[in-house]
């Protein structure tokens, strides 16, 4: 496979029939959930899990998904998701970037980009990243 850029942290997904909209291929929000398990899992791997955060009081939220649906995926289709990040300011946002293809036949079905801002947990107010999200997140970036 040649990823969209280098050293992509992935994980493998399994469409299930429960991923089938009425249209008989997987539900573009569910795409939306994939991406979203990439990235926390590619966090976990970084030591930025649930705890840390709670333990933080800090978060990285959703701010925006940009995604291109490039070809369907189907039930029982074996996938690789990719993720990179790819920007931050060392403050408050951060980008990352998403690829998912069907090794089966080689095909890219989605490319994605979603901003993230950092947010306090008990307030929900967007706040600066604390020393352990720079010390986290900050060895993992790629460039674009």
């Amino acid at each position: 496979m040649s990823w969209d850029l280098p050293a992509p942290f992935i994980i493998d997904l399994h469409v299930g029939s429960e991923d089938i909209d009425g249209l008989g291929h997987a539900n573009n929000a569910v795409y939306v959930t994939w991406l979203e398990r990439c990235a926390w899992r590619h966090s976990q791997r970084l030591g930025l899990d649930l705890a840390e955060y709670r333990r933080l009081d800090r978060a990285m939220a959703v701010v925006r998904h940009e995604i291109d649906y490039l070809a369907a995926a189907y039930e029982d289709d074996a996938l690789q998701l990719a993720t990179w990040i790819i920007d931050w300011d060392q403050r408050l946002r951060m980008t990352r970037r998403f690829q998912l293809w069907r090794p089966q036949d080689g095909t890219t079905l989605l490319r994605a980009q979603t901003t993230f801002a950092c947010i306090e947990l008990s307030s929900g107010k967007p706040r600066r990243m604390p020393a352990e999200f720079l010390e986290g997140y900050g060895p993992a970036l790629t460039g674009a």
